[in-house]
């Protein structure tokens, strides 16, 4: 029987084999992008616009306005628009950053910046057109002066690139900037930590710079003011430092160099690298200065990486890097969070892999939070909020390792603390080493847990301080409460015996208390006819330590012969305040005099009360107390 010839199976499987385009692969894996469920595709969406819109508004010098709108779309759809004031896009670039997934300007560049892989919003337009089979809608104006151009586009998933369904001008009332409508397959929740209200009031704490107004679905509107009108420093982009090198860069870099010598080669790709040092590295390598990169093989790449280790090279520049600062950490706290104590912390820059990296914390604590709950963290990696997989990121494993206790805070069973209080963690850095594509997590890197586990253990410490110094002022409270309800009852009675009017007993309450005691007396003049009132301050400080403070005396109207003189005077719409500087020490007292012509008794019965500026309300006596005047 003659045997009959088959194709090899190898051959038929090759014939199945062909290649896929990133859009495909990412049509078939969505979730790997964060739109694995429909709450969540939403934010993701909005994540996306909103960090291109923040970008592109500090990149230009530009205060962001931005609007997040979500609408009912057709059936179970949502519509969503974004809508910022930034410098726009220009007419041949919109449909490659809308519709080509992996396409961007900031992948190469070595500096901080919210996003750099250049998928975000195409993979939310590719989302949109997978579950609505609509194309999504985009309007960019680049000046008051230029025409707005309006696309209606999709992405081709074979190809990768962008299908223009329109293409024209459209009139557009703002001077620049961009707008998005895009429809998908999503959900609008309230109540959770994972909700769109929450990711921009999470944005509007790190960004304080920025406002933002949400319209939710049912009409809603909410304003996230800003509290700063200072734009964040821009990044500067810096060359790789050759301590985070890898040899595979390494080799390309010398493959792909203009430079014909190795010397100049790693002094001009290379930071922190000078001649001298150049010199020092081809040396220790055992490489001559002048040989060409590009003859260069793999083993000569792994003596440059050896060499590399034993220079004395400078840490990398942190002029690639824009931290928040500890003072806009605290203001965007204190716009969002009514509490009654916040502590920041900032830790110098440190080094992973050649990349420089801030870690900065913020605590929140008091107001309204729930005492009995877990404490909440907010993380944060390049000013953008991280609401997923809290329990993988180093951040939170850093919170975990503190022992709590030691700081006067429940830690029961270990893990996340339990306190009326917010923590809020942000790195800054050239490379963010995420744990994935989504970037919901920042992976253990050692180094980044132990700087973060500093920066928390900082504003513990200052927790700790402040929850000390309540414990005390507590205690003094109840004692202040006890004298000041037993005294008067003694005084009343003993007055009574003995036939005669109550004393004043603010002077014993504040020798008990030890607190600063302040006294106003006015005398009217000897001559009937003139309404010439003599007015004294006394000052007597009970403490044990020396008081430095500033007494306000608010008058309608000019005072005459003080002695000793106000330090300054401060026009108060009709009134005028009068300042005096204070310093007594202890068990000591001042007088202040001044007098007050043609005031009535009225006029003198309504005075102002006197203002202790620089002290507790619980540390002062007969008189108002404010630590920080208006």
């Amino acid at each position: 029987m003659e045997e009959v010839n088959k194709t090899p199976i190898a051959e038929e499987l090759a014939k199945r084999q062909k290649s896929i385009s990133v859009a495909e692969f990412f049509e078939k894996n969505r979730h790997i992008l964060g739109f694995d469920s429909a709450p969540r595709a939403l934010i993701t969406t909005i994540k996306e616009a909103v960090d291109n819109a923040l970008d592109a508004c500090e990149e230009a010098g530009i205060l962001p306005d931005l609007l997040v709108e979500v609408n009912r779309g057709d059936g179970e759809y949502l519509q969503i628009t974004i809508e910022d004031n930034g410098p726009g896009i220009i007419k041949e670039q919109i449909p490659k950053v809308f519709a080509k997934l992996l396409y961007g300007s900031r992948f190469h560049a070595l500096k901080q910046s919210r996003g750099q892989q250049g998928i975000g919003i195409s993979a939310a337009v590719l989302y949109s057109q997978i579950t609505t089979g609509k194309s999504t809608k985009i309007i960019s104006k680049v000046d008051h002066k230029s025409p707005a151009h309006y696309y209606e586009l999709m992405i081709d998933t074979s190809t990768n690139e962008p299908s223009i369904l329109e293409d024209r001008i459209v009139d557009w009332p703002n001077a620049h900037g961009t707008r998005i409508e895009i429809e998908m397959a999503a959900s609008y929740v309230k109540g959770r930590k994972q909700s769109v209200y929450e990711y921009l009031k999470s944005t509007a704490i790190i960004n304080p710079h920025a406002r933002i107004r949400l319209v939710e679905p049912d009409g809603n509107e909410i304003f996230f003011e800003r509290a700063t009108d200072q734009i964040p420093k821009q990044a500067e982009e810096v060359l790789p430092h050759p301590h985070g090198i890898e040899l595979g860069t390494l080799m390309k870099m010398m493959q792909n160099t203009e430079r014909q010598k190795l010397a100049p080669f790693l002094r001009y790709s290379f930071s922190k690298i000078g001649l001298q040092t150049a010199e020092e590295i081809c040396d220790a390598a055992g490489l001559d200065r002048e040989a060409d990169p590009h003859a260069l093989d793999r083993n000569d790449a792994v003596k440059l990486l050896n060499a590399f280790k034993k220079a004395k090279i400078v840490a990398p520049s942190t002029s690639c890097l824009s931290p928040i600062t500890e003072d806009l950490i605290y203001q965007g706290l204190k716009k969002e969070f009514s509490v009654d104590f916040i502590a920041t912390a900032s830790r110098k820059p440190a080094i992973y892999s050649g990349n420089p990296f801030v870690i900065e914390v913020g605590v929140a604590y008091g107001g309204n939070f729930p005492k009995d709950e877990k404490s909440q963290i907010m993380r944060f990696a390049n000013r953008v909020p991280l609401l997923y997989q809290q329990g993988a990121c180093v951040t939170t494993h850093a919170v975990e390792s503190i022992k709590w206790k030691q700081y006067g805070i429940s830690q029961p069973g270990g893990g996340v603390p339990f306190g009326p209080f917010v923590l809020l963690i942000h790195i800054a850095s050239t490379n963010v080493p995420f744990t994935s594509e989504s970037k919901d997590a920042i992976a253990d890197i050692e180094i980044i847990r132990e700087e973060t586990e500093l920066a928390v253990k900082e504003v513990a410490r200052k927790l700790k301080s402040y929850l000390g110094k309540q414990g005390d002022l507590a205690k003094r409270r109840e004692k202040e409460v006890i004298i000041t309800k037993l005294l008067p009852q003694m005084a009343e009675k003993v007055a009574s015996m003995v036939g005669k009017e109550v004393p004043d007993i603010q002077p014993a309450v504040a020798n008990i208390m030890g607190n600063l005691l302040v006294n106003r007396t006015t005398d009217a003049g000897t001559d009937s006819q003139s309404h010439m009132h003599f007015v004294s301050l006394a000052v007597r400080n009970y403490g044990t330590a020396q008081r430095k403070f500033k007494i306000h005396q608010i008058l309608p109207c000019e005072i005459k012969s003080p002695s000793p003189p106000p330090s300054s005077i401060v026009s108060v719409g009709n009134n005028y305040d009068y300042i005096w500087e204070v310093n007594v020490a202890a068990g000591g007292s001042k007088v202040f005099r001044f007098t007050i012509d043609g005031a009535n008794e009225n006029e003198l019965a309504n005075m102002d009360e006197v203002i202790v500026e620089g002290l507790d309300e619980e540390d002062v006596t007969g008189a108002k107390a404010l630590n920080e005047l208006f």
